[in-house]
C-alpha cells in the first residue's frame, strides 16, 4: 500500500516551476537546432553575446564581467572561453592595469559567427514567443522582475 504524496498544486501545469521547465526545455531543443550548425551550444552563444553586447559599451571585457551579464558561474565561464578561444571565436590579453585579469575581445571569425547566431537565434525566439503575441511585453517584463528579484540568492 503506498502512501498519498500531498501535492500543492492539482496539476503540473498548476505549478509555474514545472511549466517554466517545460518551456526551457522545449525553448532550449528549438536553438541547439540553430546553433548546431554554427559549431556553438547555447552556453557559447550567451557568452559570446554577453561579450558582443558588452564590446559595444567598452573596450576593455573581461571574464568576471562576461560571468555577470550572463548570470553564469565565473568557473564554468573560463572553462567555456577556453573552448571559443580554441576554436578562434575569441582572443584573451593581458589586462593594461590587473594583472589577474584577461581582456576578452571577439575576434573576426567570433564576429562573423556571432552575427549569423543572433539572427538565427531571434528568429527562432520571434517564431517560439510568437503565441504570445500581445502578450509578449508583458511576459519579458515578469521575466525581467523575476530575474531581478532572484538574482542575487
Amino acid at each position: 500500500m503506498s502512501k498519498e504524496i500531498d501535492f500543492q498544486f492539482k496539476s503540473p501545469n498548476d505549478s509555474p516551476g514545472y511549466l517554466l521547465g517545460q518551456v526551457t526545455m522545449l525553448w532550449q531543443r528549438k536553438l541547439k537546432k540553430v546553433l548546431d550548425p554554427l559549431n556553438l551550444t547555447q552556453t557559447q552563444f550567451v557568452l559570446l553575446a554577453a561579450l558582443g553586447w558588452l564590446s559595444k559599451k567598452n573596450n576593455v571585457v573581461t571574464q568576471v564581467e562576461i560571468a555577470n551579464q550572463s548570470n553564469t558561474d565565473r568557473m564554468m565561464v573560463s572553462k567555456v572561453l577556453r573552448t571559443l578561444e580554441k576554436k578562434k571565436f575569441i582572443s584573451r590579453q593581458e589586462h593594461p592595469t590587473d594583472t589577474r585579469a584577461k581582456v576578452i575581445k571577439l575576434t573576426t571569425d567570433g564576429a562573423k559567427v556571432l552575427q549569423i547566431a543572433l539572427t538565427a537565434v531571434e528568429n527562432a525566439d520571434t517564431a517560439f514567443f510568437s503565441v504570445l503575441s500581445t502578450n509578449l511585453p508583458k511576459f519579458n517584463k515578469n521575466m525581467g522582475n523575476l530575474i531581478a528579484r532572484n538574482k542575487d540568492e
